[in-house]
């Protein structure tokens, strides 16, 4: 997990004996490290491969193009971690 305020909650460390009792544990990643955190791989790839210019028209034009690219992601958008 990164260490975003929303993974720094009371929920979370109330959950972590109950989960680690059924085999799952928890680890964070090292500070600033988006090159471990899938969805900043994805919003790389977003804005600097598949948003084209006129996609930044306008925030009408740019959500319909990002949306887009998350309905087709894994058929027309993919990324090759290879």
């Amino acid at each position: 997990m990164d260490n975003s305020s929303v993974n720094q909650n009371n929920y979370l460390w109330n959950k972590e004996s109950e989960w680690a009792e059924k085999g799952l544990e928890i680890f964070f990643l090292p500070t600033y490290s988006p090159q471990l955190n899938i969805i900043e791989i994805l919003w790389r790839f977003i804005k600097y491969k598949w948003l084209e210019t006129e996609d930044y028209e306008s925030y009408s034009t740019l959500v319909k193009a990002v949306e887009n690219i998350l309905i087709n992601f894994g058929k027309k958008y993919t990324i090759n971690f290879a």
